[in-house]
């Protein structure tokens, strides 16, 4: 007997679209106020023309990239390297990624660790925190994925999350907030005193250009699901995440613990910069400086200074 034939399976239903905004949004930008309306496909020209060059970067054009692909391959190599030499030693690596939404945070720790062993380079990127986490110690949830012997970690956002979100969003106390930049600085020189190396990278954009990465993720069937609530409530609290961030950067910024500033409108140079940096200040076996190069001290600086440029 003949068993009948078994329809197709129905094919997967696509994912949801980002639930709609209030409508169109009034900004105010250089003086002139603007209206920005995420769920129009079409991105605004004030927004096209700027999106690089936004906020005084010193760019008008990306990195071209058959350059930028010749320049990665040669430094992920030298990243090869540095972790033959952790495990090798013993040496632990410690990277946080910090900047508002959209930054590239997370493309940038992608590249860092596209070809490194996953078994000792490991991404942290935490939800937020459970009932029985927020009853801890505010750092304690981070100190337990810090990096062993021969690792490199680094964190998708950190505990600097109650230096700019948590305040700005409020979802933390004034008295939270003051006392995580009393406290932070004493925090970081045990992590420095234990000697791992520690890297604090400040991805700064514009604001057009986090405009159209917005826009970007609302509109693309591969990214809309980064876009979030959060996003849409952030839109018009740019100046407060900013003086949040100042006072972040002034009161935690250390000579054992710099904030590394990297302008990031390009994506591709700042994944460079930043690369560049962590293999400039490891001393790992076989390390080859004319691939590492020099920094670009257009893009990439430390501390409160820099980020006044």
């Amino acid at each position: 007997m003949k068993k009948a034939k078994e329809s197709p399976a129905p094919a997967p239903a696509p994912a949801p679209a980002p639930a709609p905004t209030q409508g169109p949004l009034k900004i105010r930008i250089g003086g002139k106020e603007r209206e920005f309306d995420i769920e129009n496909p079409v991105l605004p020209d004030w927004i096209e023309d700027n999106k690089l060059t936004a906020g005084g970067y010193p760019y008008d054009k990306k990195m071209k990239s058959e350059e930028y692909d010749e320049t990665l391959e040669q430094l992920q190599i030298e990243l090869v390297k540095a972790q033959a030499w952790l495990q090798a030693s013993g040496k632990r690596v410690m990277a946080l990624f910090e900047g508002r939404d959209a930054a590239g945070k997370g493309g940038t720790i992608f590249v860092l660790r596209q070809y490194m062993n996953p078994r000792t380079a490991r991404n942290v990127a935490l939800t937020k925190p459970t009932p029985t986490e927020i009853g801890q110690w505010y750092y304690q949830r981070y100190v337990a994925h810090f990096p062993t012997s021969g690792e490199f970690v680094t964190f998708d956002r950190s505990w600097y999350n109650r230096g700019g979100v948590e305040p700005v969003m409020g979802f933390c106390t004034p008295e939270q907030h003051a006392k995580f930049l009393d406290e932070t600085p004493h925090f970081e020189r045990m992590i420095c005193n234990e000697g791992i190396h520690f890297f604090k990278f400040w991805l700064n954009i514009g604001r057009e250009t986090q405009l159209e990465r917005f826009h970007d993720r609302r509109w693309s069937p591969l990214k809309n699901w980064k876009f979030s609530p959060i996003d849409v409530a952030g839109i018009n609290k740019w100046d407060d995440y900013t003086k949040a961030r100042d006072l972040m950067v002034e009161r935690t910024h250390k000579e054992f613990a710099p904030w590394i500033v990297v302008r990031a409108n390009d994506k591709r140079r700042a994944r460079l910069a930043v690369i560049r940096r962590i293999l400039s200040s490891l001393p790992y076996d076989g390390r080859d400086l004319e691939i590492v190069g020099k920094e670009d001290k257009k893009i990439i600086g430390e501390g409160p200074s820099f980020l006044e440029k």
